[in-house]
């Protein structure tokens, strides 16, 4: 909607800082468009077709450095793994968050209601409001040094938005004159300080598949391990939607992600010596922006956090050898035993608690066959988590699967599971009625089978069939690497 409007103003930046400014556009998945239809398929997977789009023209075309606009989930990881693996000069300018839409609607309502909802919810350009996926990254990369500070927080349609992009144009040239690049940025101790950020945040899930992936973009190994132990170190501080009260423009009122970034270097969580796009460390821009406001409601302090370690857990155990992650935002409980209610994909579940929501009361469902090369895609289980917390169950089902979730999911869920039930993985074995036991503090999820109940019935099983068979979700599943390896494509 407005990002090509600020790629007008970084093109008459580039101008004004005396270099020819060429601009190209690559795909872009609307998952509020596609979520829970057969289309989330394709979101995931364009990330990596931008990533290669990208990777494409800037080196058929030769061009000395790159600024990009992402305004959407997979935009952002896809403009960043292509500057990774290309290595120029680059700098990413965040579209910006939607406005504030008004109160949060919750309880039941009739459909004219829901299209009075519809209709007003989204009062302008920007990306969803809440720590959903988009805002994660967005923060993430900012953190890591990807961005000019700010990027993050400024929503779309703030003038500020305009200024930050006739900028990057005198930035970039201080890149290029530097010859300071994506991998002298984006560095262990870096991609470290984008984990505490989205932990601090309560960011999505999909964080811990982006950055596996950007880290492999420059040739780093970032693992599921890599994540637990940061979520050991950092509390869970803002207090922002899905499962908190407030959206991003009320973190751009108290300072922005600079103030963030300030009062976690203050408090010792980040490295402040990380270069950024700036041509300053993370601590010398830190230092020429004001910390939190004394009052202010939406980042915890350190002696009342949210919770004491961080939201995103990393289990294995016999269904999840290869890991999985959970978010656990405190709110849902710790433990969780039940039956197991298995679905083959989220349709089916969809429709069986339309019919019966009282049916799933007390089960593990699962979903299964939603997984990179399953879904394919990895779609998003935004639907199947929205029916559970709607129909009143949130604290009385748990929801695993090889899929994953939206940023906006909240409640007790798994998902990111491996290896993924189209490859074998034990998820494609698990029966109605199996007891399946989770247990956060264990960081264990486990189906009450033995492992020779469990090689009985790997003897019994066949892999579904791929469910496509030519185009571009044929090629993605032939590619694909598992969620624990950041879904890549190119290794």
């Amino acid at each position: 909607m407005h990002l090509l409007k600020l790629a007008e103003a970084v093109k008459e930046g580039v101008k004004e800082a005396g270099m020819v400014g060429f601009r190209f556009n690559t795909i872009g998945v609307s998952d509020a468009i596609s979520m829970g239809t057969r289309g989330m398929c394709y979101s995931l997977q364009s990330r990596d077709l931008i990533a290669d789009s990208i990777e494409t023209v800037m080196a058929a075309q030769w061009y000395d450095g790159n600024i990009s606009i992402p305004g959407c989930d997979k935009n952002m990881p896809g403009t960043i793994m292509a500057m990774g693996r290309l290595n120029r000069p680059s700098i990413m300018v965040y579209g910006g968050t939607i406005k504030v839409y008004g109160e949060y609607v919750s309880g039941s309502i009739n459909d004219e209601q829901r299209m009075n909802v519809v209709r007003n919810s989204c009062p302008g350009a920007g990306a969803c409001g809440g720590m959903y996926t988009a805002n994660t990254m967005a923060s993430a990369i900012e953190a890591m040094g990807m961005t000019l500070p700010y990027s993050s927080s400024t929503p779309a349609e703030d003038p500020l938005k305009l200024d930050e992009c006739r900028l990057a144009g005198k930035y970039l040239l201080d890149l290029i004159k530097m010859d300071l690049k994506p991998q002298d940025i984006i560095t262990p101790k870096a991609i470290r300080n984008a984990m505490v950020v989205v932990m601090a945040l309560g960011g999505s899930t999909n964080a811990v598949l982006h950055l596996i992936a950007i880290a492999r973009s420059v040739g780093l190994q970032l693992t599921l391990d890599d994540f637990q132990k940061v979520s050991d170190e950092v509390p869970f501080l803002a207090d922002l939607k899905p499962s908190g009260k407030y959206v991003m423009e009320d973190i751009h009122k108290i300072g922005g992600t600079p103030a963030i970034i300030r009062h976690l270097l203050e408090l010792g969580f980040l490295d402040g010596d990380c270069i950024t796009v700036t041509g300053q460390t993370l601590a010398e821009n830190a230092k020429l922006y004001p910390s939190l406001p004394e009052g202010q409601q939406i980042i915890r302090p350190l002696t009342n956090p949210i919770k004491e370690t961080g939201h995103i857990q990393i289990l294995y155990g016999n269904l999840a050898p290869e890991g999985s992650v959970a978010k656990i935002t405190g709110k849902e409980g710790l433990y969780f035993s039940g039956p197991a209610l298995v679905f083959e994909g989220e349709e089916s579940m969809i429709a069986a608690i339309s019919e019966n929501p009282t049916s799933f009361k007390g089960k593990v469902v699962v979903i299964r066959g939603e997984g990179p090369k399953g879904g394919p895609g990895m779609p998003e289980m935004l639907t199947p988590t929205s029916a559970i917390m709607g129909a009143g169950l949130g604290k009385e089902v748990a929801l695993l699967t090889d899929g994953r979730f939206s940023g906006g999911s909240h409640g007790y869920v798994v998902g990111h599971i491996c290896p993924e039930a189209q490859e074998g993985g034990p998820l494609g074995l698990v029966e109605n009625g199996d007891i399946i036991t989770i247990d956060i503090q264990k960081r264990r999820m486990d189906v009450n089978l033995t492992d020779s109940e469990l090689n009985e019935r790997r003897k019994r099983w066949t892999p579904p069939p791929y469910k496509a068979e030519r185009g571009v979700l044929y090629k993605y599943i032939k590619s694909v690497q598992s969620a624990s390896n950041g879904c890549v494509t190119d290794e």
